[in-house]
């Protein structure tokens, strides 16, 4: 989910334009999470997912890492040249260990990763360049769907991995549109391997979300950062707060930004104020937690069929496997 500065089209920074002004213009104010992602944003990203809290990359890099051989058998390949799609594919660190795995077993695929921050896809391709030689790789920058879209046609059967929870950034019926779209893109036998976190206790979730560190502070607010340079703002940072919360019961960890103090905020290139209240907060991101019941019900809809899931030890995250 992220857009970068160097290339970004007019139509796409005009949409940041769209929805920045409509989001802190709203009651009550919001921003995309997909406009976290500029590369100072990535760069964060990158660190959160490093962090000791951060569980979810330690938990999925574990089913990925070692249990490769239970992941390359639930999509029942019976040796059929394949493409390997990727949605939001970041630096490649959990996926190698797959891609590792089906070169050594001499399997006929081409690696077709999918983001659309170009940035994210050159650091990709030049990792598995000096990673994986024999690699047939195919980056592909662009808009999920739009991507699907072209490739739709394509008569190989097709293996979609969608990681990291990022399906739980969406609203469930948000979700259940993604999956139906997706679903549609695809060919029947195609699979899906949809990686979600699972509901757990405060104790552990909270501090995924707000480290002792503040690196997630600072990626949460990198966005008002980023609002000042494209668009000529004057947020100051040290006047708002990252400020997340989690509900046990629905499974939602919610981010926010809060204003310290009343104040207002002039983005010179909207020739527009935008007036805060102490306390205030902007919506920035949903992160979903999940069970097989909420999936179930989320997939109900679409003409995918759950055949299989694999979880790590401690039962935190699950990669399910998905067959149209």
């Amino acid at each position: 989910m992220a857009i970068f500065r160097n290339t970004i089209s007019k139509i796409t920074m005009n949409q940041f334009k769209i929805d920045t002004q409509q989001g802190l213009t709203s009651t009550p104010k919001f921003l995309f999470s997909k406009y976290f992602y500029d590369e100072i944003g990535d760069k964060l990203f990158v660190d959160i997912m490093n962090m000791p809290e951060y569980y979810l990359t330690r938990t999925e890099m574990e089913i990925f890492k070692d249990k490769t051989t239970e992941l390359i058998h639930s999509f029942d390949l019976n040796n059929e040249p394949f493409e390997l799609i990727e949605l939001g594919a970041g630096d490649g660190t959990k996926t190698i260990h797959l891609l590792r795995e089906l070169l050594e077993r001499s399997f006929d695929f081409q690696y077709k990763p999918i983001d659309i921050s170009q940035n994210s896809l050159d650091k990709l391709s030049h990792y598995l360049k000096i990673e994986l030689e024999d690699l047939s790789f195919f980056p592909l920058n662009g808009m999920y769907f739009q991507v699907l879209e072209k490739l739709h046609h394509v008569k190989k059967r097709k293996i979609i991995l969608f990681l990291g929870s990022n399906l739980g950034n969406l609203l469930d019926e948000q979700a259940s549109d993604f999956l139906s779209k997706l679903s549609a893109s695809m060919n029947p036998n195609d699979v899906l391997v949809l990686g979600l976190d699972l509901i757990k206790s405060k104790e552990i979730v909270l501090p995924a979300y707000n480290d002792k560190s503040g690196i997630t502070a600072a990626f949460n607010l990198n966005v008002l950062t980023r609002i000042n340079k494209e668009f000529k703002a004057n947020f100051n940072l040290d006047k708002f707060r990252h400020a997340p919360e989690y509900n046990e019961e629905t499974g939602v960890a919610t981010s926010y930004i809060e204003s310290l103090d009343a104040q207002a905020v002039f983005i010179e290139d909207w020739n527009q104020t935008i007036h805060f209240e102490k306390g205030e907060k902007i919506h920035t991101e949903i992160s979903r937690k999940y069970n097989i019941s909420i999936l179930e019900k989320l997939i109900s809809k679409t003409d995918l069929k759950l055949i299989h899931s694999i979880m790590d030890e401690k039962g935190y995250f699950a990669d399910f496997i998905l067959k149209k």
